[in-house]
């Protein structure tokens, strides 16, 4: 796979997506395009179980590139593809039937947040610092943010942080649930490939497939109940579902074929 704009690694079945676009790692077009491109071919190999995405230098991702906002002034319809764009790199990420989990490393702020959101987990330094300061642009969130940070926190927390654009530390990021855990900076690694390796090593993809179609999808209660039963039943069938309760009743670790 040959990237321009990120550095690829991928080690005991875990795929580290490094943003390197230098000097922010602001997303444009082509950084979004290639991502895309990046994250179809590793949700297609067998050796990748888990996506780690993070940034490289003091950055996650600063934002979106702000001189490309530039050719959509006082035309709508450019500015909507903008947006259209960003929020279907996010969508993507989020239907991704692996773990995509974002180690925030530093700033992570606008259309970086946004793509963080969009990422199953999160993780963040305790110096990262996140925020949606779209609004002093005169601008919003526009690659989903409004819409994910509410469901991530809440209404009125989420309308706190954009409405005042101010940035938070990992930290309180952690408190009011838009970030998983936070750890000091030089951990953050370290404790993601933990996390991530333990997912890769010890889980069957099988019925980590299909949990994150559970908890994923907006379904409404009782026809998540019966998706619930129905994707349950379905891995009793899988060699990955009768290895598993064969080594629970025999008491050792179960060898899982995916």
């Amino acid at each position: 796979m040959e990237l321009s704009y990120f550095k690829l690694s991928i080690e005991e079945n875990i795929a580290y997506l490094q943003v390197n676009h230098p000097p922010a790692n602001t997303l444009n077009a082509a950084v979004i395009e290639e991502l895309s491109s990046a994250m179809k071919q590793l949700e297609t190999r067998e050796d990748v179980k888990v996506i780690v995405v993070t940034g490289d230098g003091k950055f996650f991702v600063a934002g979106a590139d702000i001189q490309e906002f530039t050719e959509a002034f006082g035309e709508a319809e450019k500015a909507s593809t903008i947006s259209e764009q960003g929020q279907a790199l996010c969508n993507q990420i989020e239907n991704i039937r692996k773990p995509v989990i974002a180690a925030i490393n530093g700033h992570c702020l606008g259309g970086g947040l946004e793509l963080a959101m969009g990422c199953h987990l999160r993780f963040a330094a305790e110096g990262a610092s996140m925020g949606l300061p779209e609004l002093n642009l005169g601008l919003l969130p526009s690659f989903g943010g409004t819409q994910r940070l509410k469901n991530l926190t809440n209404k009125a927390k989420a309308a706190e942080l954009i409405l005042s654009s101010k940035p938070i530390k990992g930290a309180e990021a952690k408190t009011i649930g838009l970030v998983n855990d936070c750890f000091p900076d030089e951990d953050l690694m370290p404790k993601v490939k933990e996390f991530a390796l333990a997912l890769a090593a010890e889980k069957s993809a099988e019925s980590v497939k299909r949990v994150l179609e559970l908890v994923m999808e907006d379904y409404p209660l009782q026809e998540g109940l019966q998706n619930e039963s129905k994707l349950f039943g379905e891995l009793f069938e899988t060699e990955d579902g009768q290895e598993g309760v064969r080594a629970f009743l025999d008491k050792r670790a179960p060898a899982f074929k995916t």
